[in-house]
């Protein structure tokens, strides 16, 4: 108890004051996860037609996907407002359309820093470094709505706030405990009475008299009136049983942002856990930011963005052998769009339907001559 109590071991044991969210390793490592996720994705310009979604290639699909700002790729732009979003925004994170004779430009991510959100009516307004907006005039991506302004985001702070700030205390009595020097394997009982034991400068003149050698493993030879030598077991951190304190804290935090335990080091990858999370949290995700960017910025009403998740699931080779199998046996895929399922090049000779029975071209399937009175 008089050791916890020292000032300086409170010190170096103790972490006090605000601990921020983006400041926490576990708390980034699964933020960075999700951005990292949906910011790989790629952002497809679609248009709704008769016979499905048809992928619309030009400008605009390319401003968008490929260079949405002068000075960052779409993978860092959206890992930026996905960041922010969980972190610096608390929920919410804006982007300014720079536009030119109705021609996007440009769209400048505002840091949260120079961005407030004052309520109007049932709506409200942005404000960017003093300069009021209209919600039409801006991307204001948001996440986890607030009851009572459902138009802004919360965000998770108020969820991991105390889990931060019990990783925070476990890393600091850790990194406290590692560098105490009160853990001795040794103690060594000295007749206090003597006086040439009673100071620092005796008791080192003792040490290296007699217990000082020159080799290793070489025995010590002691008075045995005035010594006793005492073996004792160190304190370690499995006796503080922080291991399981911290295992439980990671998947709180792993729980509150949706993202399987073993993203923060805790248990073994499972497909099945990561395909879930693929869809439970990382596709939410990008729906809402679809259609921020669909509400936004297109004008025609059959158009709308979408994200491409096909490359985020966990498959396998022999699954996407199989699947494209079925699907080319049903004339459903060409083979060289099976092809591109396993990254293989496009071959001239494979553009043609084939049917199931001995894999002719669809044409051709009214030319057998079994269907013509022959064998």
């Amino acid at each position: 108890m008089a050791w916890l109590c020292a000032p300086d071991t409170y010190d170096s044991l103790c972490c006090q004051g605000y601990v921020s969210l983006a400041a926490n390793p576990e708390i980034c490592a699964g933020v960075d996860t999700i951005a990292r996720l949906v910011g790989s994705m790629t952002i497809h310009l679609m248009e709704n037609r008769e016979d499905g979604d048809v992928r619309i290639l030009n400008e605009l699909s390319r401003k968008i996907d490929i260079e949405p700002n002068a000075y960052m790729t779409r993978a860092d732009f959206i890992h930026w407002i996905v960041r922010t979003m969980y972190l610096e925004g608390n929920g919410n994170a804006v982007v300014w359309p720079r536009t030119r004779a109705g021609i996007i430009r440009d769209l400048q991510p505002i840091p949260s820093a120079f961005v407030s959100f004052i309520p109007d009516g049932w709506g409200y307004q942005v404000i960017v470094n003093g300069k009021e907006y209209d919600p039409d005039d801006v991307l204001h991506f948001t996440l986890n709505p607030d009851p009572l302004y459902p138009w802004l985001g919360t965000g998770y702070r108020i969820s991991l706030a105390d889990v931060a700030q019990n990783l925070k205390q476990a890393a600091t009595t850790q990194k406290g405990f590692m560098e105490s020097k009160w853990k001795p394997s040794l103690i060594v009982k000295v007749d206090a009475l003597t006086e040439e034991f009673s100071s620092p400068e005796g008791r080192r003149v003792l040490l290296e008299s007699y217990i000082d050698t020159a080799r290793a493993g070489e025995p010590w030879m002691i008075p045995a009136e005035q010594f006793e030598v005492e073996q004792v077991k160190p304190l370690t951190l499995s006796d503080l049983a922080l291991d399981a304190m911290v295992t439980l804290d990671k998947r709180t935090v792993a729980a509150v942002l949706g993202i399987p335990a073993f993203v923060l080091g805790v248990g073994d990858f499972s497909r099945d856990a990561w395909n879930n999370f693929i869809n439970t949290t990382i596709m939410p995700l990008a729906r809402n930011m679809e259609q921020e960017l669909t509400k936004k910025l297109l004008y025609s009403p059959g158009w709308f963005f979408r994200f491409n998740s096909w490359s985020l699931f966990s498959y396998s080779i022999n699954e996407l052998v199989s699947a494209g199998a079925e699907m080319v046996d049903r004339m459903a895929l060409r083979r060289n769009e099976w092809r591109g399922w396993v990254n293989l090049p496009p071959d001239p000779e494979m553009n043609q339907l084939l049917a199931l029975e001995n894999y002719i071209p669809a044409e051709k399937l009214g030319d057998q001559n079994k269907l013509n009175g022959g064998e």
